[in-house]
């Protein structure tokens, strides 16, 4: 399973005029870029939502003991000192149970994982969260906690390629009209640079298998 996500569009903004319309230069023959060295920040398809079955070998509907989901990701992210980012994402578990005749306390393993340039994992940390169900009820809640730490360096384009990004171009000249991104170094060079914080339950093959077919 690929952990790439559709972030294409946040890997790197070109922010033009109030007047101008992407793929414009503005006013004054540039194009402005805003780009954050925080990663993105998602969850991989299929990895946000984890079933549990009795018996465990079952795959019947009837046979479903415990659904959780993770939803309503929150992140703060520091970008404004020392040599690191620190991006930390707090997230809500809410899950349904089949059998509410006692009390039960359900413990999930989740992955916060930071992939670099799409496709290059360079950290993943293993953790819990812990779902306590009172007796009578059928549904539960909690939260998680995921932080990275990336190299600022790292997050940083080089100054060639930020300047090869926003050098000024002139009506009549040859590439004026030409989208920088289309060059391959310079797209390399963004992705790069571009990091995604991936937050979902660490599943088995099985888990997996059916969170795709199903």
């Amino acid at each position: 399973m690929s952990l790439r996500l559709a972030l294409a569009a946040a890997a790197i903004a070109l922010s033009l005029g109030a007047c101008s319309r992407a793929g414009e230069l503005d006013y004054l023959g540039g194009i402005r870029v805003e780009r954050t060295t925080c990663p993105a920040v998602g969850v991989p398809a299929y990895t946000g939502d984890i079933t549990l079955f009795d018996p465990p070998q079952s795959r019947d509907a009837s046979a479903i003991d415990v659904t959780a989901t993770i939803t309503n990701l929150r992140t703060t992210c520091d970008e404004t000192s020392g040599p690191n980012v620190i991006a930390t994402t707090t997230f809500d578990v809410i899950a349904r149970r089949r059998d509410t005749a006692a009390p039960r306390e359900v413990v999930l393993p989740y992955f916060v994982t930071v992939v670099r340039g799409g496709n290059v994992v360079v950290a993943k940390r293993i953790s819990r969260v812990a779902l306590n169900f009172a007796a009578g009820q059928d549904r539960a809640q909690t939260t998680g906690q995921g932080s990275s730490i990336i190299a600022r360096s790292a997050a940083t384009l080089p100054e060639d390629i930020r300047q090869q990004i926003t050098r000024k171009r002139k009506p009549g000249e040859q590439d004026a009209a030409i989208d920088p991104m289309s060059e391959p170094g310079v797209r390399a060079a963004v992705a790069r640079a571009s990091f995604e914080q991936l937050i979902g339950f660490q599943l088995t093959p099985d888990q997996l298998q059916y969170n795709a077919t199903r």
